[in-house]
């Protein structure tokens, strides 16, 4: 729901103007700062983290012209007291948010940001010869600001809105939307901030909750700059001045870019000395990974490009945006780097190196400054990794196959048994465009692409099988299902189905493969039909982090579309559902036709019998269970296998 324009007339409130909103700045002028301070890459650094954010705030004012139209777009707040009930206030959070978020936020290139393109940094306010640096927290407060320095902006903007502001989810959701983010990139920010510490906590105290303890960029230390550089600089700008005027020429003082030491490090500057392998070496290789992809693009000659690549990856400055899955090193080649793809796609020159470990894209855009740096960790790959993500627009991605693919099909994991859409592979490995679903504001649909190295007697000697991976917004794709899970046919398609739409909780955690098994099926009371419950088990590269989640899969109704499974619990950093912990135990409230409640319980193959205490106590032999409940009971459920070991439910 959005306000509306205010009433001007005798009686009804004063209409909003730019001297309201100055009051409203003014009078909240910490609270704004602090919000944009939250928000703010801390890649910046401190110093110009906090000018920065002194600078949104007090960028926050709006345009008379504008003003009213602005005020009717923010998104109306349940609070009737305090800052934001003051139309003011509410207007300038939110175009604090805004300028936070959009603060030097570049162009995109092959999915990516592309770094500041030199952007003047704001006039006001501005600071010299001083250094400044909020006061530092301890304990809490410093766990705190490592986790929030490790997530997305967008996912820092959910936190603020929440902890600082005391918005609920929805509120906070609507914000970022009305802020400039699809909804489903909202829905995302917020589920990653409810993950922070203190996020639980925070979330039960409701209003009541005490702010977190973060730093506060208007209590401020201050503290010279480098004397001694400072110092050399007058030095040398004065020389440079006597020079001039004497006529002795130019000092040009040039940086030193990249390794001088070290001869491997050097070598691996050197385009001449890049691996190059042949065209048939995965067909004789003793193991299917990246080092028997071939050099393949327009472009693998260019030691131009190659030579820019090379050097960006060794010494990134400021303009090049550089991005790691979870747990990848950025830093330099050890050695000399083996060359998979050089071409232009789209508007971008794209280079994909491999040093043995890690999949590293360089793009640079046909025109303009500024390049991208992404890094993917690679070990323990193999000939289910069957393709790379080439480039990525709004809308589209486009992937680099392995040597042994040769057909591509486009599939919808949504609509099992719908004919997939072929997808072209030139000569260079490069495939057509396929819909991604990173920019819908609702899930419509879950591509899926299935590489395979042909059918019958046209299928390469030793090529792996088919594989299916989805795009989940890095650099790698993500396997989808295994050998015997097809997300494609069979009665699996229908439980991937409903798990699609589940699947973006975990995109950008470097995820290596996903799958999603029904455990159980249960007779629902009543003669309701019967439900299956769902392990769905997301594992990385970094072999840390893996996660699970259960799902309960109620009956679908004939002739509808299928409807996303119920999440009943998740958890991180488990071995659940995986070779390690194979058994699971799911549980969930459920209402019946004639307004009973159950809390309906299932355990996978290796459970005997199941219980529960608390809310509700019972205990029942085998592994599906239907205990009378009331609603909003609580319940902790356990099953017993059958050397009498138990097993906790998931979560």
């Amino acid at each position: 729901m959005t306000t509306r324009p205010r009433d001007g007339g005798t009686g009804g409130p004063e209409p909003l103007d730019t001297e309201r909103a100055e009051a409203a700045i003014v009078e909240h002028y910490r609270r704004l700062v602090r919000l944009a301070y939250v928000v703010l890459p801390p890649s910046l650094g401190r110093h110009r983290r906090v000018l920065t954010a002194h600078a949104v705030a007090q960028r926050a004012l709006p345009r008379e012209k504008s003003v009213a139209e602005e005020a009717a777009a923010v998104p109306r707040q349940r609070a009737a007291s305090g800052p934001a009930a003051d139309p003011g206030y509410a207007l300038v959070r939110l175009r604090t948010l805004r300028g936070a978020l959009d603060t030097g936020r570049p162009p995109r290139l092959a999915g990516r940001e592309l770094g500041r393109l030199r952007r003047a940094q704001p006039v006001l306010p501005r600071v010299l010869g001083l250094r400044l640096r909020p006061t530092s927290g301890a304990g809490e407060a410093l766990e705190l600001e490592k986790a929030l320095a490790g997530v997305s902006s967008s996912t820092r903007a959910a936190f603020a809105l929440q902890r600082l502001e005391g918005m609920s989810r929805e509120e906070a959701r609507a914000l970022l939307v009305a802020a400039g983010m699809s909804e489903p990139h909202a829905h995302g920010a917020v589920t990653s901030a409810a993950r922070l510490p203190g996020a639980e906590e925070a979330e039960q105290a409701g209003a009541a909750a005490v702010p977190p303890p973060l730093e506060d960029p208007a209590v401020l230390h201050l503290h010279p700059t480098d004397l001694v550089r400072r110092r050399r600089r007058l030095r040398t700008a004065v020389a440079v001045a006597a020079a001039a005027v004497v006529g002795a020429g130019l000092l040009a003082v040039v940086p030193d870019r990249g390794p001088t030491g070290n001869p491997a490090a050097l070598q691996a500057l050197d385009p001449s000395l890049v691996v190059k392998a042949r065209a048939d070496s995965w067909e004789s290789a003793t193991r299917l990974d990246f080092t028997g992809w071939p050099a393949r693009g327009a472009l693998t000659d260019d030691n131009n490009l190659l030579r820019r690549a090379l050097a960006v990856w060794a010494d990134p400055d400021d303009s090049v945006r550089v991005s790691a899955t979870p747990g990848t090193a950025a830093g330099p080649a050890a050695g000399p780097p083996q060359l998979l793809y050089a071409g232009e796609v789209g508007d971008a020159r794209l280079v994909i190196l491999h040093d043995g470990l890690r999949l590293v894209r360089y793009g640079e855009p046909l025109q303009g400054e500024g390049a991208v740096l992404d890094f993917a960790r690679t070990d323990g790959a193999d000939g289910s990794t069957s393709a790379v993500v080439l480039n990525r627009d709004a809308d589209t991605t486009r992937y680099l196959t392995a040597p042994w693919v040769s057909t591509a099909a486009a599939h919808d994991l949504l609509t099992p048994g719908a004919e997939p859409r072929e997808l072209a592979v030139d000569e260079e490995g490069v495939t057509g465009p396929v819909v991604n679903v990173f920019n819908r504001e609702s899930c419509t649909t879950y591509p899926v692409v299935r590489f395979a190295g042909g059918e019958g007697a046209d299928a390469a000697d030793g090529a792996p099988g088919a594989s299916v991976l989805a795009d989940m917004g890095e650099l790698l794709p993500a396997r989808i299902g295994d050998a015997g899970d097809s997300p494609l046919e069979g009665p699996g398609s229908e439980v991937w189905a409903r798990t699609a739409c589940h699947l973006s909780s975990v995109n950008g955690e470097g995820v290596r493969s996903v799958t999603s098994t029904a455990f159980a099926a249960q007779e629902l009371p009543g003669g309701a039909g019967t439900a299956q419950w769902v392990c769905t088990r997301a594992e990385t590269w970094r072999g840390a982090g893996s996660r699970a989640m259960t799902q309960f899969q109620a009956p679908q109704p004939e002739g509808e579309p299928l409807a996303p499974g119920v999440v009943t619990a998740r958890a991180e950093d488990t071995a659940a559902c995986g070779e390690r912990a194979p058994d699971v135990v799911g549980g969930i409230l459920w209402r019946s036709d004639g307004d009973q409640w159950y809390l309906l319980a299932a355990g996978s193959e290796g459970i005997t019998s199941l219980s529960a205490e608390g809310g509700v106590t019972g205990s029942v032999p085998g592994r599906v269970a239907a205990l009378p409940a009331t609603e909003g009971a609580e319940a902790e459920l356990r099953g017993t296998r059958a050397d009498g070991t138990a097993v906790e439910a998931l979560g």
